[in-house]
């Protein structure tokens, strides 16, 4: 479940599809409503009075249609450079988190060794002879292969 503080690839997802979904509504009133203000005026083109209001109404609805999709664009880099932020966070996050899990194992196996190396020092014949039974052991296993 992703947490608020710790957003995942699937709610980038989520919240671009929902905007863009909104995107879609608004384009589709307002297509719908350009539609019906030049269906209005075409009814009134009866006069050269109609043509002129259809003239601007057109000019008005060119305007209108421009300043949407400019808000529409501004909206998307706004939000691209949120998500771009976040993401640029969380691969901080988990490059940090990495390095501080291979340093930590780094040191795990450092001090395993120092320990085998102990051991073998103290008791060098058993350290032989556990290494020749390992290398027997691999050597049947191969071998069946």
């Amino acid at each position: 479940m992703a947490h608020s503080n710790n957003p995942t690839a699937d709610d980038f997802k989520k919240d671009v599809n929902q905007a863009g979904q909104q995107a879609k509504n608004d384009l589709q009133q307002g297509a719908k409503k350009i539609g019906d203000n030049v269906r209005d005026t075409a009814d009134k083109l009866s006069d050269n009075q109609g043509l002129k209001d259809l003239k601007d109404r057109g000019a008005d609805a060119v305007q209108a249609a421009k300043e949407t999709a400019h808000d529409y664009v501004e909206r998307a880099r706004e939000v691209g450079g949120e998500y771009a932020g976040r993401a640029k966070m969380e691969a901080e996050r988990l490059y940090h988190q990495g390095q501080q899990r291979a340093s930590e194992l780094t040191h795990y196996a450092e001090e395993r060794y120092d320990e085998v190396s102990e051991m073998v020092r103290r008791n060098p014949a058993q350290a032989l002879g556990i290494a020749a039974g390992v290398g027997f052991l691999i050597g049947l296993i191969l071998a069946r292969r």
